[in-house]
């Protein structure tokens, strides 16, 4: 007799279709998979290690007796130790954490300024964003490697004039974009022809050997973590290219276009340089333009206004208006292990403390939620410690995955030059 093999069905033909996809998509992204997660990993944790080496910037004794301080008393100080104006302050919920004061220098290009940390309590400035840690150096070094895979720290470009920061941007963002293809393919792969054996992706067999042990780790780990490694995946190359971010967020449907630039003239460099004058007087201003005196309230009438609209104990940033047609925004998020990223706002009327808007963000339509929580979304912080936990499990189970889908494959390229050198089958007779 012939022994003819069996035709594949449309299910295997499909099976071997995403698994080619998942095996190609893993051999050329692995090993930026494994050094872009494994920064991942450590970098989930960024802010509390860096608290962790500098407890002195965000923890104080609190006296006995102890009554924080108005922050709106700790301004001036900071403002002539800084030489700038404060732009915004943090007001935690927990006594025995400092105040942090945001302050903006004219020249000073870096984004958010110089914080400043205060004892609530003394006035006493603890320290500044700017002092240096071995623990923060080496923070900002996984944050590099996540993001650049350290291509940022060369300075000549190394193809063309392409920044070195920018190439390893587009690496990283290619590699996370096949790492999430290998998710999707994966789970196609995983799914059993035969649903009642689909308890078996479920099990590590840790009684088998090796090979089955390292192919259960890689199946099953990977299942479980399926949903948060999409997550990752799906949202991190939006920092590498703008067409992803666009169609990201056309996907969301909360795309707006960007205002064209104009091309200015005296008035518009007058302007940008801070002057409300006309061109050519820029010391005098433009009556039209000239703004009213600032008058702030003592802060306790501010931060009661957004008790009133937001009742609940959460920490608190007040963002200061540059003028007194501006509004006083205050940010207010709630604290606890299970504590939401996203907070909401309350505008307030900066003479009066009147509430003008307020919003919540449990309220907004889904898919805002969803826009304004892309970072909460990527770092793992979009329910405060609970996620940061699962995240980091996933993002630790993310950086083996390429080491052991490698394995695998190395494992079957063995058993194929077996399987040809067997003998041809010969036709048998019946007599």
């Amino acid at each position: 007799m012939v022994k003819t093999a069996r035709k594949k069905t449309t299910w295997q033909k499909t099976r071997k279709f995403f698994n080619d996809i998942h095996l190609w998509a893993g051999l050329i992204s692995g090993i930026v998979v494994i050094l872009i997660c494994f920064s991942g990993t450590i970098y989930t944790y960024n802010t509390e290690l860096r608290e962790w080496a500098s407890p002195h910037l965000h923890k104080v004794e609190i006296p006995a007796n102890g009554k924080r301080l108005p922050a709106d008393d700790i301004i001036k100080k900071i403002e002539e130790t800084s030489g700038g104006t404060v732009t915004s302050i943090s007001i935690p919920a927990d006594p025995a954490r400092t105040y942090q004061f945001s302050a903006r220098i004219e020249g000073d290009r870096s984004r958010f300024g110089t914080t400043y940390y205060v004892n609530p309590y003394t006035g006493d400035i603890t320290g500044t964003s700017k002092e240096k840690t071995k623990t923060g150096e080496f923070m900002q070094n996984m944050f590099s490697l996540h993001r650049w895979l350290l291509l940022d720290k060369i300075e000549e470009p190394l193809i063309g004039e392409l920044p070195n920061r920018q190439l390893g941007s587009y690496i990283s963002g290619t590699a996370t974009i096949l790492f999430t293809l290998g998710v999707l393919t994966g789970l196609v792969i995983w799914f059993p022809q035969k649903l009642r054996t689909w308890k078996q992706g479920l099990k590590i067999k840790w009684s088998g050997n090796w090979k089955r042990i390292n192919h259960d780790l890689h199946n099953s780990l990977a299942f479980y973590s399926l949903i948060f490694l999409f997550l990752m995946g799906i949202t991190g190359p939006q920092w590498s290219f703008p067409w992803y971010r666009t169609g990201l967020q056309k996907t969301l449907g909360t795309y707006k276009e960007q205002p064209a630039e104009r091309d200015g003239g005296p008035g518009r460099a007058n302007a940008e340089r801070g002057g409300r004058g006309k061109p050519g007087n820029e010391g005098e201003p433009d009556e039209k333009e000239q703004k009213a005196e600032l008058q702030l309230l003592p802060f306790a009438s501010y931060l009661a206004a957004a008790d009133q609209a937001l009742p609940y104990t959460g920490d608190y940033r007040l963002s200061l208006p540059k003028d007194a047609e501006t509004p006083l925004s205050i940010s207010k998020n709630r604290v606890g292990f299970f504590a939401p990223a996203a907070g909401d706002q309350v505008s307030l009327d900066a003479s009066t403390a009147a509430v003008k808007d307020v919003r919540i963000f449990r309220d907004k339509p889904f898919n805002e939620r969803v826009a304004a929580s892309i970072k909460a979304l990527h770092v793992g912080n979009i329910y405060g410690q609970f996620t940061k936990l699962i995240y980091f499990l996933a993002c630790l189970v993310a950086t083996t995955l390429p080491i052991t889908g490698t394995l695998i494959w190395l494992n079957k390229m063995k058993k194929k030059p077996a399987k040809q050198h067997r003998k041809i089958p010969t036709i048998k007779a019946a007599y």
